[in-house]
């Protein structure tokens, strides 16, 4: 018998960010996976179910919200943490009312999304 690492889906459009978020994850024992936009993440989900998502609220096309919502348009229910650079109560409210276990602003602190992705994970088990 194995033990899984959990495996979180990093969706930023910002590169230095998916690179740190992975490392991060990494670091923390959780895999992680990046991609640039959630229609590059929606493709996936056929081969690679993450246990938590981390989102970007704020992306070209499909931000954060928009993603969620696809999500559970589709019956698919991955727990998410959503970030962002901006600060904005609408898009908090918004998101945690979608389902969003935690909303952070970037720079993202690095033990408050680790305690955010933990929680997510553990909500879905």
């Amino acid at each position: 018998m194995t033990d899984r690492r959990p495996l979180i889906a990093i969706v930023d459009d910002e590169e230095s960010v998916r690179v740190a978020l992975r490392r991060l994850c990494n670091a923390y024992g959780l895999e992680a996976r990046t991609f640039v936009s959630a229609q590059q993440l929606f493709a996936s989900l056929d081969e690679y179910r993450p246990d938590c998502l981390v989102l970007d609220a704020e992306m070209p096309e499909c931000g954060g919200l928009e993603a969620q919502a696809i999500l559970q348009e589709r019956g698919t229910s991955i727990p998410a943490v959503v970030i962002t650079g901006r600060d904005d109560d609408t898009m908090r409210t918004r998101s945690l009312a979608a389902g969003a276990c935690a909303y952070l602003y970037k720079p993202v602190d690095a033990e408050a999304l680790l305690d955010a992705i933990r929680r997510a994970i553990g909500a879905s088990s």
